[in-house]
């Protein structure tokens, strides 16, 4: 009996192995080198996660479910950091509530309503607006935006005074350097990002999809929700996470335009804290449990943009998953 018929159905693994033997040592020194670079990432985000812990762990053994409530006093040792945690949550959904409609709105207008050479130069400005450092948004912010501001909010407040809900969301007390104005600053920093994004995913639609409709005798609006919207949706809501996750994590902008209150209140137009600001100011104080709750919070921070970007990636897998299925 031959070495091949003695292989019987395992020989067709022969011709493969010998392939991959005879595979050039460039393509082999190349995966070699890919595979060591994307195992350098998780390790170095595993380092983080554990010397941050490592540090913090004195907060966390101290404070326990503790550090969830509302009462920072470092004078008394007392670090409960949900203040802070608000505060990075709501000047990140103001963000993106304000963010969304603009950039969704832009990535449509640049790839289904102008003509390609007049889209090119908003491209190129709006990438532009992302490569801007966050310090020179936060400078710009409270030295022009936040005092402008200011007026802004006074007659809002003054305007909404006695309605129910509006009074308690935009009534007094009125600062330029407030949450809504960090709110409004992530907004102008995430914008580009979710714009870039959402106009690539709306790229990939088919053309044959879009001709389809049209031939159907479907407006522009009606092949943008129809043909467009079903396709892309997956992608945009990975694009909005991420932008999310950029908003959650933006530090020097939003420590000069939030203010320093560690409290939590429904007023938006009220100076506020957020755990990225908070960490930024007092970090160059801090020692012992001071310290290590401001590392804490750091860790925080970190689990809670990556949970956000672990959210995306699915988001996208399964649109994708379900294209494929369709």
């Amino acid at each position: 009996m031959s070495a091949a018929t003695r292989a019987g159905p395992a020989g067709t693994a022969g011709p493969a192995r010998a392939l991959s033997q005879r595979r050039p040592l460039g393509d082999r020194a190349f995966q070699v080198v890919a595979l060591s670079a994307g195992l350098l990432v998780l390790v170095i985000l595993v380092l983080i996660a554990v010397t941050t812990s490592q540090q913090a762990s004195s907060w966390f053994s101290a404070e326990g479910f503790k550090i969830f409530t509302n009462n920072w006093n470092p004078a008394a040792n007392q670090f409960g950091a949900l203040a802070f945690i608000f505060g990075s949550a709501i000047t990140a959904v103001i963000a993106v509530i304000l963010s969304v409609p603009v950039s969704v709105g832009i990535a449509l207008l640049l790839t289904e309503v102008v003509p390609r050479r007049w889209a090119q130069p908003i491209v190129y400005v709006v990438d532009l607006l992302a490569v801007i450092p966050s310090v020179v948004w936060g400078l710009w912010g409270i030295l022009v935006f936040a005092p402008w501001l200011q007026g802004i909010y006074t007659h809002i407040a003054s305007g909404v005074k006695g309605i129910p809900v509006l009074e308690n969301l935009f009534g007094q007390p009125v600062s330029g350097d407030s949450f809504f104005t960090a709110g409004l600053i992530l907004a102008f920093m995430i914008t580009p990002i979710v714009t870039s994004l959402s106009r690539e995913v709306i790229a990939t639609v088919p053309a044959i999809d879009k001709e389809g409709a049209y031939a159907l005798g479907a407006t522009r609006l009606e092949v943008i929700t129809g043909a467009v919207w079903p396709h892309s949706q997956g992608g945009i809501v990975g694009a909005v996470l991420l932008g999310l996750g950029r908003a959650m994590g933006e530090t020097i902008a939003v420590a000069l335009v939030i203010g320093s209150s560690p409290a939590i209140t429904s007023q938006l137009f009220a100076p506020g804290y957020n755990m990225p600001a908070v960490i930024a100011n007092q970090f160059g104080e801090a020692s012992g449990v001071f310290r290590a709750a401001l590392l804490g919070m750091g860790v925080l921070l970190f689990a809670f943009t990556i949970i956000i970007n672990l959210l995306a990636r699915g988001v996208v897998a399964r649109n994708a998953r379900r294209h494929r299925g369709a």
